[in-house]
């Protein structure tokens, strides 16, 4: 059996899952609104779901919280304060927490930035995809160029200079030019972070059913390369697979995720990762996915989805698909410390890794190397359980 003797930090998600229209290449819990939302009753469905979910929590601090979607930042600002009133009232937050919203550059949206940092909002991620029209258009977002950069001119204006661009390449039809285009006018707005993310055709989506003409493997790696080289010339760093940042703005939530922390997750379909110390056990727990069926079970056992318990030989792939996409890598014993296992659990499937040269030498250290990073679902299947 795992024994834990060390503390996991613990972060907090909330999912608000209503968009206005939903994009054909996203799969996740999204639900377009067809009146208006029930923000009074989410909200006191959310400090329900999180009063249920406490004893699985007790006496631990939450280092960052996440508000991800769906659009957050469709709810207003009066009932974000409440849903924030009543976390602070429930739970014991880092000083410095890091409290990050989605938001989308919609015009309404972008005029409420002022009043989210008010309420204690102090990061902002802002969902761009392209600065190009005819990329938007066939993405299916609901914004234009203009609204993505006055998306970001607010950001800055309201004071929440801390904010993260979500950038796509590999769009439809893109070419190297258009996709340099995009960075460079990411850059321009100085972003403190980065999501540089390739599109991919997910199951279940419009675009899966309907598959739009995405450019060739050759361009897309001349479209890597080149933005490599262009976010590292203006100081973003790649410290992730998809994530790059300027110095010490990395997204200490993503982090978190990264380096197999605990995370709870309240909200429809929102999944959490909790460790007890007690019994070394490890639980994924997730709630039911509808907002319709979350809001009518929301505080009783109803509302949970699922909880399943990680069995000791998932864990080395657990933690490696995670902790491998850090560019960096992690210390060796970060493993013991957030999985309980000793390091020799991960044996043999370093040995492969290391004499495939996916994985660095280094026998303090778990790192991928650049043709690991390239290949990571090749060096995953290494620490696969047989």
């Amino acid at each position: 059996m795992p024994v834990l003797t060390v503390p996991i930090p613990l972060a907090l998600y909330i999912h608000l899952p209503w968009c206005v229209r939903k994009c054909p290449y996203c799969d996740f819990n999204s639900h377009e609104i067809r009146d208006s939302i029930p923000e009074q009753a989410y909200v006191d469905a959310l400090l329900a779901d999180l009063e249920q979910d406490l004893p699985r929590i007790w006496g631990r601090r939450i280092d960052s919280v996440f508000i991800g979607g769906g659009t957050p930042s469709l709810f207003s600002a009066e009932a974000l304060d409440q849903l924030l009133s009543g976390l602070r009232a429930r739970l014991a937050l880092r000083p410095d927490l890091e409290m990050t919203l989605e938001a989308n550059p919609g015009a309404v949206e972008r005029g409420k930035f002022a009043e989210f940092r008010a309420i204690g909002i102090n990061r902002l991620s802002i969902g761009v995809q392209s600065f190009g029209d005819e990329q938007l258009r066939q993405l299916g977002r609901i914004h234009d160029r203009q609204a993505a950069i006055a998306a970001a001119e607010a950001a800055h204006a309201a004071g929440l200079d801390n904010f993260n661009l979500d950038l796509m390449f590999g769009l439809p039809q893109q070419t190297v030019a258009q996709a340099q285009a995009d960075i460079a006018t990411a850059i321009a707005l100085q972003p403190a972070h980065l999501s540089y993310y390739q599109l991919t055709i997910e199951p279940n989506t419009r675009f899966h059913h309907a598959p739009p003409p995405l450019p060739d493997e050759d361009t897309i790696e001349e479209i890597q390369r080149q933005s490599l080289a262009q976010l590292a010339r203006h100081g973003y760093q790649r410290y992730e697979v998809s994530a790059y940042a300027r110095e010490r703005r990395q997204c200490r939530h993503n982090l978190n995720y990264w380096e197999f922390g605990d995370y709870l997750g309240i909200g429809a379909g929102a999944h959490g990762k909790l460790s007890d110390a007690a019994s070394g056990q490890i639980h994924r727990l997730w709630k039911l996915k509808h907002p319709r069926d979350y809001l009518a079970t929301a505080g009783t056992s109803a509302s949970i989805g699922g909880n399943t318990p990680l069995q000791t030989t998932e864990l080395p792939v657990e933690f490696m698909m995670n902790a491998l996409r850090l560019v960096a890598g992690v210390p060796l014993e970060l493993f013991s410390e957030r999985t309980g296992l000793p390091p020799q659990a991960l044996e043999p499937g370093l040995h492969r890794a290391r004499q495939r040269g996916l994985l660095e030498t280094d026998p303090t250290r778990l790192r991928a190397t650049a043709l690991g990073l390239q290949f990571l679902n090749d060096l995953l299947q290494e620490f696969m359980p047989h």
